[in-house]
């Protein structure tokens, strides 16, 4: 492929990125502040959004779809512990089909919004031994195997420098103050850890948990990166949370379900839900 080839997709993209943007003003009744990122399992903090409107992906120009069956695919818009805010109810996946740069296309839409802060959740994984299931990660680091960088292209100047800094990706403000709330709010089970996004959708083998554990991740997943790395291009402020389904003993690997790990994250949404809103409370 050319570099003129490269500069007409990124131009496209530009285009489908502003009419979206264009039906999105015309529609939201506030400019959101916080961007809500819900996976697997946690999508129920879109309900307890204020004054909402409620827009179907499928209703957004350009907007991808979503095809997994436990995320809804709608974009909420409203108000949440008295911030304006935008929720992605349910999110999209490399192994979906789609590429990085398309699968973050809405949240770059939302940081063309004027956006300040992403909050992404999924559920995850666990590689560290010392984890058990329903333990709540804070991220604190990544490591990107999924083989796409949304950036990869033309360079937009205007929507963030080429070569973006990710040396703190996870803002450490952020992260106190999130300890400082699940204190408060009694959950002990809160860790910061290592996150690794892989391209899925098969589960990991034994060899590949031990794999990832000497990379030093702590939890594993197939999102969350792609959109981390869009918010900092954008320079958005980001936190991450991630609810452990399932903690993999590579010794004695057990199958994984699909069903099993949207239970366990249910089972944890509403301490999820409790410091998404008094993290948003104390902002």
């Amino acid at each position: 492929m050319d570099s003129s080839d490269n500069k007409s997709k990124a131009a496209n993209f530009i285009q489908r990125v502003e009419a979206a943007r264009e039906f999105l003003l015309s529609r939201l009744p506030v400019t959101p502040e916080v961007v809500l990122i819900l996976g697997t399992g946690l999508g129920g903090v879109a309900e307890l959004v204020e004054e909402a409107v409620v827009l179907p992906y499928a209703e957004i120009p350009y907007f991808p779809r979503s095809t997994v069956p436990s995320h809804a695919g709608n974009l909420v818009c409203g108000r949440l512990a008295g911030r304006p805010v935008a929720v992605l109810q349910g999110r999209f996946h490399y192994y979906e089909g789609y590429s990085t740069r398309e699968l973050t296309m809405p949240l770059r839409v939302l940081s063309r919004l004027g956006a300040g802060m992403l909050l992404t959740t999924g559920c995850a994984g666990g590689l560290n031994p010392g984890y058990a299931p329903g333990t709540l990660m804070l991220l604190r680091d990544h490591l990107n195997l999924i083989p796409d960088n949304p950036l990869r292209g033309s360079n937009n100047d205007e929507w963030g420098e080429r070569f973006p800094d990710l040396s703190s990706a996870y803002d450490p403000e952020l992260r106190r103050l999130a300890r400082q709330c699940a204190t408060g709010l009694g959950i002990d089970r809160l860790r910061e850890g290592v996150y690794v996004a892989v391209p899925g959708p098969s589960l990991e083998t034994p060899a590949e948990t031990r794999y990832l554990r000497q990379c030093g991740a702590d939890a594993v997943g197939m999102s969350v990166v792609p959109e981390v790395i869009v918010a900092r291009h954008a320079g958005l402020r980001v936190l991450g949370l991630a609810v452990v389904a399932n903690v993999n003993d590579p010794d004695n690997q057990q199958p994984i379900l699909l069903d099993e790990i949207i239970r366990e994250t249910e089972a944890c949404a509403k301490q999820v839900q409790e410091l998404v809103l008094a993290l948003l409370q104390r902002l």
